[in-house]
């Protein structure tokens, strides 16, 4: 799937508690300290929050659920910038992905090693890494 060629660095605001109410969404969602007993998100969670990130594929490697995604650019620059800016989000939140950087492409897996599986937080970072390609120039 082409995508759009610009995205921009975006500073985080404050932090929140983590405590989402309904009517957040998840690119405005912040990452919960998961524990290792912590659930996986369930069948139910999951129909919920999949159309809250399209373009993201769920799907099992090794045995273990994860989101997928791989976005596009013109030059390997980018690419890079890119997956800088994906490691700048995760360190912000303390949540961080599997990242294959190539010429014109950046591949971002999603899943909690701490729980083998998806967390709800995989699917928030999975909306704020797109942010990252939407977000207008400043």
């Amino acid at each position: 799937m082409q995508e759009s060629q610009g995205y921009v660095s975006r500073s985080a605001g404050p932090r929140t508690n983590g405590l989402d109410t309904e009517m957040e969404s998840l690119e405005q969602a912040h990452c919960v300290a998961c524990r290792r007993d912590a659930p996986t998100v369930t069948a139910d969670e999951l129909e919920e929050l999949r159309p809250q990130v399209p373009g993201w594929e769920v799907l099992e490697r090794d045995g273990v659920a994860r989101l997928e995604r791989v976005f596009t650019f013109s030059d390997f620059a980018s690419a890079l910038d890119f997956t800088n800016e994906v490691g700048r989000i995760a360190e912000e939140e303390g949540h961080h992905p599997d990242l294959l950087t190539e010429w014109g492409r950046v591949t971002v897996t999603w899943w909690t090693h701490k729980i083998n599986g998806l967390h709800r937080n995989d699917f928030v970072m999975a909306a704020k890494t797109d942010a990252l390609r939407r977000a207008p120039e400043p």
